[in-house]
């Protein structure tokens, strides 16, 4: 299914380098994942803003993997200064490596249409 709204507005902006989190005129708070409406106050102007690109991880896991199947990878939950919590992984380190309360900036990853948030060691 094709992708439209704000979904398709945050994945065009990775894919032209800008990770970007919407804020909602309303209350002043961000928004992640992109939405129509703000899930704090129901406001529906939500506005694109830059990315401060920093955050701690909030929790993480490791998905177990044998080796030639591309080994072990974490998957975690980032708090971002902004205040949302996404879903990403950390980067650069092994995945035993990454703790909870770890300090983090975010990369994008891939490009174009594939492009995504990573994170690596702050």
């Amino acid at each position: 299914m094709a992708q439209s709204g704000p979904e398709k507005t945050y994945k065009e902006k990775l894919a032209t380098g800008s990770f970007e989190l919407q804020q909602c005129t309303g209350c002043k708070k961000h928004v992640f994942y992109p939405r129509v409406v703000c899930p704090h106050c129901g406001c529906d102007q939500l506005d694109w803003v830059k990315a401060k690109g920093v955050g701690t991880v909030y929790s993480t896991t490791i998905v177990r993997r044998k080796p030639d199947a591309g080994g072990d990878y974490n998957v975690a939950l980032i708090d971002l200064a902004e205040g949302p919590r996404m879903m990403s992984r950390v980067v650069d380190l092994s995945p035993d490596d990454v703790k909870i309360g770890m300090a983090v900036k975010s990369r994008i990853a891939g490009s174009g249409e594939e492009s995504l948030i990573e994170f690596i060691p702050a």
